[in-house]
């Protein structure tokens, strides 16, 4: 239960013990909401004592009648505005004109209530208040996240594309300046590395362009039914070049045709990330194990390896956008840290999941199931 601190302002004491008696056993709850809301009060008869608790403790609601002894309530809804608190107010008076409707709703007054009221009106302004507060905290949350993760996201995509790019550079100036040699042969190492750093950022690219139509909403999806038995021969036939490199032994157990509806394009990404790290993190002479097995619910798909392993705390940030192993077996493993969040959001896409176990020095476990129907 979350306790929204209410402070009420008016010379009538009665009003001040009333609403306080309304709010004492009242909550307010919505189905959005994770926990109901209760309501602690503070009370106080003049604008002046307002200010000087607003300034010593925070209060989530403010009731303010508008004329009181001293400075009015529309100077303590002035004075909320310009210190920028988290707070919202109702005008709790008898005496709403237009004038100071207007002047009220421009400082930032969420509504009124206009006395005498009874206690369902107040339960019902509640109620309003109280979802509107809520609602704006949360927006300010989100958008704060937001940010946020932008900036987090920008940061390691520069870093990302700053390496190989200060690498291409380097070995350019070294070719442009002739310093190994005049021959051309004698860069060749150089130009095989500059390859290599563009085809990782090419690989990046089209892996930022993949997450962004994802998480847009604006990927065109084929649905079909797509035997992925056959998806994940192909994918195992496209990998076999860097298998053969990485001297890694692919076994493909299944036999038979297995169904799910599905776009193909989005279970080749899934088969083609999924193997290609089974590949790129495993030792030499390794292994790796493919195979798909179904019941009568759903499609299970394994795939094992033989490779360097994976500890727990890595497990845990795998999914993450930019996640990378870094460790002094795989700093010569090129790849963008985005292959297994496009995996995991595609899975989620089509209602499955994916299951990890791993040790390291010890290979690793993927499982994936998706839903038959």
């Amino acid at each position: 239960m979350n306790i929204l601190k209410v402070l009420v302002v008016d010379d009538e004491p009665g009003i001040r013990t009333g609403v306080t008696r309304v709010l004492r056993n009242f909550t307010v709850g919505f189905p959005f909401m994770d926990d109901d809301f209760s309501f602690e009060t503070v009370e106080t008869g003049s604008g002046e004592e307002a200010i000087e608790i607003l300034d010593k403790e925070p209060i989530d609601i403010v009731l303010l009648d508008n004329k009181l002894p001293g400075i009015y309530g529309i100077e303590v809804l002035e004075y909320i505005r310009q210190q920028e608190y988290d707070t919202q107010v109702m005008m709790i008076t008898s005496y709403a004109s237009l004038d100071l409707a207007v002047k009220a709703t421009n400082n930032g007054a969420y509504n009124f209530v206009p006395k005498p009221f009874t206690p369902q009106e107040l339960k019902a302004a509640m109620e309003s208040i109280t979802k509107h507060l809520y609602l704006k905290r949360m927006t300010k949350k989100l958008n704060e996240q937001g940010k946020h993760v932008r900036f987090q996201f920008l940061s390691v995509l520069s870093h990302e594309l700053k390496s190989p790019i200060n690498a291409i550079e380097g070995y350019l100036k070294i070719m442009q300046d002739k310093q190994a040699g005049d021959a051309i042969d004698d860069y060749q190492v150089m130009v095989s590395r500059s390859l290599e750093r563009i085809k990782g950022m090419r690989g990046l690219i089209m892996d930022l362009l993949d997450l962004t139509r994802i998480e847009s909403g604006k990927k065109k999806r084929n649905i079909a039914p797509v035997d992925i038995t056959e998806t994940a021969r192909m994918a195992m036939h496209s990998m076999e070049p860097l298998a053969i490199q990485k001297s890694v032994k692919i076994h493909f157990i299944s036999d038979e045709p297995h169904y799910i509806n599905s776009d193909p394009a989005e279970i080749e990404i899934i088969f083609n990330n999924l193997l290609s790290n089974a590949v790129k993190y495993n030792v030499e002479n390794g292994e790796v194990f493919l195979s798909i097995t179904d019941n009568p619910m759903e499609v299970v798909i394994d795939v094992k390896d033989t490779g360097i392993g994976i500890s727990e705390e890595e497990i845990g940030n795998l999914f993450k956008e930019f996640a990378r192993i870094r460790n002094s077996k795989t700093k010569d493993i090129t790849g963008s840290g985005l292959g297994l969040s496009i995996v995991k959001k595609l899975i989620d896409l089509n209602h499955g999941s994916i299951a990890v176990s791993s040790k390291p020095e010890q290979g690793s476990h993927f499982r994936v199931t998706f839903p038959k129907h």
